[in-house]
């Protein structure tokens, strides 16, 4: 899969489907790149394919900053236009953009 046709993009801020979390994308994996013991904690009828674009995300909850790995179909875009609180955000990104953080130089071509 080529990494250009995933559905996000690094910046950008997203929540989850099903689980009460929201996080801005920091890197993405064209398919899961991840341990088999992490897969197989997954509840199998929860657990999404493997191959499809999975993320990383300095992801939030309303008590925790942590860092998530989610497939894309349980992702999607965050429209509360708030910026996130996980203070790792402003040691990767730039300004808050509205629905996205601005890259980084060493983001940039």
């Amino acid at each position: 899969m080529d990494i250009r046709s995933t559905q996000f993009t690094i910046g950008q801020v997203v929540r989850h489907r099903h689980y009460p979390f929201r996080g801005v994308i920091i890197d993405v994996d064209p398919e899961y790149n991840s341990t088999e013991e992490w897969w197989q904690s997954i509840p199998e009828d929860q657990r999404p394919p493997k191959n499809q674009p999975f993320y990383h995300l300095l992801a939030e909850n309303d008590s925790n900053a942590y860092h998530a790995y989610v497939s894309e179909q349980n992702l999607l875009q965050d429209e509360s236009g708030e910026p996130l609180l996980n203070p790792e955000v402003s040691e990767v990104f730039g300004d808050f953009l509205g629905d996205h953080y601005e890259l980084p130089a060493s983001y940039r071509n």
